[in-house]
């Protein structure tokens, strides 16, 4: 049993709530003054909607869910951690979305696959200190010590007296008791709650289609409104006849708004793609869809430009824009180009240099992939009741407190006037991290001063940029006369970010070691994609070192293996970010749960595994071929992500990133010529279809006892370097360049 003291990042636990005959709220708190304030609600013994608990006296109990919901199971998961600490039955609980209030729920932010991890600790102290003050109200009323008071199932007793009560007979009681400096934590070993396979608490709405998504979302008197942005990256708006549109049915107005002020500061997620939009409002989307056709609008090309923004850290980073209208094949001569050429040093260990002049063989290979599309299957949209001296704003958004920000600075409202209610979202894979759509409909509800829903359709939302970057990697590694690795290098790099991680694997584990990066600009607006920059380094990591592996004529589990080892025993320098001994964990896993024998041909079959977003995942992917085309007949994925809270909802996060990875490596590019998205729809562009899917997807979970971590972003790289190897062991061909069923795949060097 661990104790913790109730503060948590300088926030201190707080009681709030306390109606006579009641019940009693809890919440976190670093606005120690609201301590004993009572709401009219709460007197007339109804509950305010700001805490992680409830407790009625009936017995009910509200668990309110802090984080965005986008699909990672986080509105069952994170009240699953709360309920087991309070000793309730989750039979009768009720899971809310809790409204956004940074003050109280501190990180509400969905994105990193870090919302479990980063509210563990808080959360648990959420429970165990309602629980703690339940007890002691029992033991004050009984006049009994505190410490024989048990609970369970939402019950508090005492044995040696005979007395008991439920948690809602204590509740008013338990909101007199002065919360306790310090509580005490179960031992793993006690879970009831957490590591039992518990039912999305949307699930039942979900499949009813009872309206859950931004998209459901209306109210009285809305208006529709669709914005038109430039047709190319490198354009923007000269001048426009709005005539047409104005005299179409339904049509209430037509105008421009700008998405920041001129002296605005972006921050991290803000974005720079196309700040001014044509806007055409009216009464129902249809009606503004075909009104959009109407418009007549006449563009220009922009001069380069300068962009300054903060990031999460405050500093301040200046980016020149370039002007031009940008294409692919330029794209892609620039990476070969910038590939190949030195460039800056990030880490190096050893002499790589002269152990590459003097190995017994050396191998060097490069590898590319595309801009990408997130492609969410609800797309952007926000409803906004904007007034003289308030903003109502609600829909789907992965980072709200950000948003709530932009739009203060926006509409010239204090933050406090801002009010953001979230949705449960239908995706978002760091789409909706940038939540400029959000500041739109503001700024539009604002200038109409009406309430209005913002939507895009598929087209708006794929040609608006918010992309994962293109990207370059070439790979040399050197072995000796035994077919040791002795050397190894990487230069990584990508329009407009470089993608590479200088401290994984397998640095820590080559004597001889080199990584450099290189970047060059675009006007062409990228974002976090999910597992950024992971989501190319994992799979053509995993892709190289099965060359070297059969190059050096070892089993590619073993010779991973045999590397580990080497890192765990005696790493090469200090900042390796992964566990050896948690990496090695997985593939061992994956390899007896696949039943991989050393030397075995009788499967095409490839392995992966890599670290990202604190977990690490190992993959076998298993592909046959039908009439020339590949089938993948089965992944098994092992996975170590500390303790599973909830394995149902994991094995399920699992199953979707490591088809969406494989997807995408397959089949997906967003390409551009004269500055303009080729791929506008689902027509063109090509996401995994379900006859494509996996048959069959197998997923295990390392068991220990360290703290969970995430589920989102670490399925997804490894399965491209699965596939990747898989499908070269069934068609003799190795596969460098995404996507694999649609680029060429001839080795630049």
């Amino acid at each position: 049993m661990a104790k913790i003291k109730t503060h948590f990042n300088r926030r201190s636990f707080l009681k709030v709530a306390t109606a006579s005959g009641a019940g009693l709220m809890l919440q976190f708190s670093w606005m120690p003054s609201l301590a004993g304030k009572k709401t009219k609600e709460e007197i007339d013994g109804v509950f305010r909607f700001n805490g992680f608990i409830k407790i009625a006296t009936n017995g009910d109990v509200t668990i309110f869910s802090p984080n965005p919901e986008i699909g990672q199971n986080v509105k069952t998961s994170m009240p699953m951690i709360v309920a087991e600490e309070l000793d309730v039955d989750w039979k009768k609980v009720m899971v809310e979305q809790a409204p956004l209030n940074t003050d109280l729920y501190t990180r509400q932010i969905a994105g990193g696959s870090q919302s479990i991890r980063q509210g563990w600790k808080g959360l648990r102290m959420a429970g165990a200190t309602a629980k703690q003050m339940l007890k002691e109200a029992a033991a004050k009323e009984w006049g009994v010590p505190v410490k024989e008071i048990s609970s369970s199932m939402s019950k508090l007793s005492h044995a040696k007296s005979g007395k008991s009560a439920g948690y809602g007979e204590m509740a008013s009681a338990a909101s007199e008791i002065k919360v306790p400096e310090e509580v005490d934590l179960k031992d793993v070993k006690d879970f009831k709650i957490i590591k039992s396979s518990t039912l999305n608490v949307d699930g039942q709405n979900i499949v009813t289609g009872k309206p859950l998504f931004g998209l459901d979302y209306k109210e009285d008197g809305m208006l529709i409104a669709m914005t038109i942005h430039p047709p190319a990256f490198g354009l923007k708006l000269k001048d426009f006849d709005k005539s047409k549109a104005l005299a179409m049915p339904g049509i209430t107005d037509v105008f421009t708004i700008n998405l920041y002020k001129d002296d605005y500061l972006q921050g991290p997620f803000d974005i720079t793609a196309f700040p001014e939009l044509i806007v055409v409002v009216g009464n129902s989307t249809w009606q503004v869809m075909k009104a959009k056709k109407a418009i007549e609008a006449e563009w220009e090309k922009f001069d380069t430009y300068e962009v300054t923004s903060k990031g999460f850290g405050g500093n301040k980073e200046t980016r020149k824009v370039p002007a031009g209208l940008e294409n692919s094949t330029e794209h892609q001569n620039s990476l070969r180009e910038m590939g190949f050429k030195s460039a800056k040093e990030a880490r190096k260990d050893g002499d790589p240099e002269a152990v590459f002049k003097t190995a017994a063989k050396v191998i060097e290979r490069s590898y590319t992939a595309p801009f990408l599309a997130h492609s969410t299957m609800e797309p952007m949209n926000f409803f906004a009741n904007v007034t003289a001296d308030k903003a109502d704003l609600v829909g789907p958004i992965q980072t709200p407190e950000f948003m709530e920000k932009t739009v203060s600075e926006r509409l010239g409202l204090p933050l406090e006037k801002i009010d953001i209610q979230m949705t449960r979202m239908g995706g978002g894979f760091g789409r909706r991290l940038y939540g400029h759509f959000l500041v739109e409909a503001a700024v539009i509800s604002q200038k109409l001063q009406k309430p209005v829903k913002l939507i895009y359709n598929r087209e708006d939302d794929m040609t608006f940029g918010i992309y994962r970057p293109a990207y370059h990697a070439y790979y040399k590694a050197a072995l000796d006369e035994n077919n040791n690795l002795v050397a190894f290098q990487v230069r990584a790099g990508g329009i407009p970010e470089s993608p590479l991680f200088a401290n994984r694997f397998p640095a820590g584990a080559v004597d001889n070691y080199l990584a450099e990066q290189w970047d060059t600009p675009t006007n062409i607006t990228i974002g976090a994609f999910r597992a950024p920059r992971s989501n190319f380094m994992g799979g053509v990591e995993q892709a190289f070192l099965d060359e070297v592996a059969e190059a050096a004529g070892k089993d590619p589990i073993e010779f991973r293996l045999e590397l580990l080892e080497r890192a765990k025993n005696k790493p090469v320098g200090k900042n390796n970010d992964y566990d050896a001994a948690r990496y090695a964990g997985v593939l061992e896993l994956v390899r007896d749960k696949a039943g991989w024998k050393k030397g075995d041909t009788s499967k095409n079959r490839g392995v992966a595994a890599y670290y990202c977003h604190n977990s690490y995942v190992a993959n076998v992917v298993d592909v046959v071929m039908e009439d020339d085309a590949p089938i993948i007949e089965k992944v098994y994925c092992s996975v170590d992500c500390g303790i599973v809270v909830n394995p149902i909802a994991a094995s399920n996060m699992m199953e979707g990133g490591t088809v969406d990875g494989l997807g995408h490596a397959m089949y997906s590019a967003i390409t551009f010529k004269d500055g303009k998205p080729e791929q506008k729809n689902f027509d063109k562009y090509k996401l995994i279809r379900n006859y494509n899917a996996p048959r069959d997807v197998q997923v295990d979970f390392v068991k220990n006892n360290i703290d969970p971590t995430g589920l989102g972003e670490p399925p997804f790289p490894p399965a491209i370097g699965a596939l990747a190897n898989a499908l070269y062991k069934a068609t003799g061909k190795r596969y460098y360049n995404q996507p694999f069923m649609e680029a060429e795949q001839e080795l630049i060097m």
